[in-house]
């Protein structure tokens, strides 16, 4: 199958069978194409909450909209955006890159200073903005490799952030959540599983010039 093939086999599934379960294997996939997801300067501001504890999922849930996939799902993946992101992350960033790529920091005080004038053009609304892009591509990224794997995924904007905070103590870990995604096997009674997929046609998207 191509990549083609499995993207239209994906869509947001509405409802999860609540008795299949990722493997260990899969999660870890799962994981991992967050883990390796592009970021802008690769600097990756960003954590994922994993959630598996059922009784965690059930607070969530009147938090949800009452959407039941964050209940039914096997995993909830929350992704996070750090509450301040400055010059602590870039040094981080750039002594992980050094240790990587057996490089001294001073051969990286070039990127250092482009970095840094970077984040200080940005007031805290703007840096907001930019992190919370850089989760989306990483959504995009799990998405797709998730339907590569014939894992399914309902990505979710529906939930109040700030009780989601509360719930799972992210404002004592610094972070705040962006946006929300289950992933599992769809159930045989969600009646969207073979629902045509709405594009618009190719015509009306691409401009060539």
């Amino acid at each position: 199958m191509s990549i083609i093939d499995d993207m239209n086999w994906r869509y947001a599934v509405k409802e999860f069978d609540n008795t299949k379960k990722l493997s260990s294997e899969q999660l870890d996939n799962v994981l991992e194409s967050l883990r390796l997801s592009s970021s802008s300067f690769g600097l990756q501001p960003w954590k994922f909450v994993v959630i598996e504890t059922q009784s965690i999922k059930e607070k969530l849930l009147e938090h949800s909209w009452n959407q039941r996939q964050v209940v039914d799902a096997s995993q909830v993946i929350v992704l996070c955006a750090p509450t301040n992101f400055g010059d602590t992350h870039i040094n981080a960033f750039l002594e992980s890159t050094a240790k990587t790529r057996n490089q001294s920091m001073e051969s990286l005080d070039g990127y250092k200073k482009m970095m840094e004038g970077f984040l200080s053009r940005k007031d805290e609304a703007g840096l907001k903005v930019w992190m919370n892009k850089q989760i989306y591509i990483a959504l995009g990224h799990m998405l797709t490799a998730c339907a590569a794997m014939r894992i399914d995924t309902c990505p979710m904007e529906g939930f109040i952030a700030s009780k989601y905070d509360e719930i799972l103590n992210l404002k004592d870990k610094n972070l705040t959540s962006v946006v929300v995604c289950p992933v599992g096997f769809r159930s045989e009674n969600d009646k969207y599983a073979h629902a045509g997929k709405v594009r618009y046609s190719k015509e009306e998207i691409f401009i060539h010039m």
